[in-house]
């Protein structure tokens, strides 16, 4: 990969930055690296579970505290974005997700609840239960609109892989026979939104993941240059084996900073 020709990065963070609350090697050191030599970032993850704020202080508690929230693009705050476009500020949607993403549709002026709901979204919840499943469901079948933040099946935490957004998804799609609408990577939104926040071209952007399916699929397609790091879904072999390539393989952030310089 010409690193010269790189004028920013996107990353994605569950494991590329962290596992669960847990940093990575080279956390630190890699938003050091990108400073010093004046390279614009996004953090683009399809966690919705936390709002920017949220990502912000925890970044903070890792030891990296330059980052503004401007910096972060979460499927949650994508998502809000994208449904402004269709619905009008006070509509009512129903949400199987976590606080970040509830307080991304509440700041888009989105109203939060099951009556009069005109579309259920679904996101990360770590109290996803079976009522929720059965409320969502009977909404789904009198046929409202059905949006997802993301499909991930699973998220890397400290002690290995857990159920993402996508296995709930999953739920409601067969209890339903309704197709969500997916919002974060690998689909085109998140990427274009961070392309015009940095003010970049594709070919001159590397995205920088750890899940072939998202990341670099998505990535590859939007036309920007990928980077896998194998510290989190996929490994080397997996690698191998997909159809898409990534343009450079890093062990991790230490490593990938050594390739650059």
């Amino acid at each position: 990969m010409d690193f010269a020709s790189i004028k920013a990065v996107i990353f994605d963070m569950d494991g590329v930055l962290w596992l669960g609350n847990e940093p990575l090697p080279g956390l630190v050191e890699m938003f050091a690296f990108l400073d010093h030599r004046h390279i614009p970032y996004r953090l683009a993850t399809n966690n919705s579970r936390l709002s920017q704020k949220d990502y912000v202080a925890k970044l903070a508690k890792m030891g990296v505290h330059q980052i503004a929230e401007s910096s972060i693009l979460t499927s949650g705050l994508a998502t809000a974005i994208y449904l402004r476009t269709i619905y009008d500020a006070g509509t009512t949607l129903f949400v199987v997700g976590g606080s970040g993403l509830v307080y991304e549709l509440e700041n888009a002026g989105f109203h939060i609840g099951l009556e009069g709901a005109k579309a259920v979204v679904v996101g990360i919840d770590r109290e996803f239960t079976y009522e929720k499943a059965k409320i969502a469901t009977r909404l789904l079948l009198s046929d409202i609109a059905f949006f997802a933040t993301n499909a991930d099946k699973n998220v890397p935490l400290e002690d290995g892989l857990a159920p993402g957004a996508g296995s709930i998804v999953a739920m409601l799609e067969t209890a339903s026979g309704r197709i969500a609408t997916v919002i974060g990577k690998p689909y085109p939104a998140m990427f274009e939104a961070a392309l015009r926040q940095l003010g970049t071209q594709p070919h001159e952007t590397i995205m920088v993941g750890d899940r072939l399916n998202t990341d670099i699929e998505g990535a590859h397609h939007a036309g920007l240059k990928t980077v896998m790091v194998l510290t989190g879904v996929n490994s080397r072999a997996d690698a191998a084996i997909y159809p898409i390539q990534p343009d450079l393989i890093a062990e991790d952030l230490p490593d990938l900073i050594r390739l650059w310089a």
